[in-house]
């Protein structure tokens, strides 16, 4: 494994189970997110799922590995981190609007679930910023790691500051991150987001 500095933590995003954490049915996130269908069957035999979020009336935002199994057409993945950019006709009357979230501030986190297929809704806050590798993230990718819920199928989903700003975008959850702070212990059953700071340029570039 790559030392990565100065970075607080370090997660191999090794999903384990179906979800962490506490979230619920919402009707709000059936305002915030869509659900992306895949061909691959899930126990409901319906198809595997992802979830996206409108960004513009031709765009939505998601998690690569959700955009590369999704119906709908890629216009771009992201070069380093799990995010790519999907075709998604939208009706939108106002634009989201974007901002870096801190640690310890409040969020809320928007989906899909995979096992039920109903809008889900988890809140929790920040804890530490963390290099992640896998598949799909690589070097400097970092992310968010965070106590909110998310269950499979919410990758690709919405995380929403204080403000009603998005903050990042859902790519997984880990068991266990491991913190360089002397002293400190690892932070488990965690959720994972990339957030705005690290794709702010990319995605202005890619859908201006």
């Amino acid at each position: 494994m790559k030392r990565i500095m100065p970075l607080a933590a370090l997660a191999l995003l090794t999903l384990t189970g179906c979800s962490v954490g506490k979230y619920e049915y919402s009707r709000e996130a059936l305002k915030r997110v869509d659900m992306n269908f895949t061909g691959i069957p899930t126990v409901l035999g319906v198809g595997s799922l992802g979830t996206s979020i409108p960004i513009t009336p031709e765009y939505s935002l998601t998690a690569a590995h959700v955009a590369k199994l999704s119906v709908q057409r890629v216009k771009a993945y992201h070069p380093y981190c799990d995010l790519a950019i999907i075709y998604h006709k939208n009706d939108m009357k106002t634009l989201p609007k974007f901002r870096q979230g801190e640690i310890g501030a409040p969020v809320k986190m928007y989906g899909y679930s995979f096992i039920t297929a109903m809008p889900v809704e988890s809140s929790g806050v920040n804890l530490a910023r963390t290099g992640i590798r896998n598949e799909w993230n690589k070097r400097p990718c970092v992310a968010m790691a965070s106590n909110a819920g998310v269950v499979k199928g919410m990758s690709g989903g919405a995380v929403y500051n204080g403000d009603d700003t998005i903050g990042g975008v859902i790519v997984g959850f880990t068991n266990q991150i491991k913190r360089h702070k002397a002293g400190s212990g690892p932070l488990k059953d965690v959720s994972l987001y990339i957030p705005y700071a690290d794709f702010k340029d990319w995605l202005q570039k890619t859908t201006s």
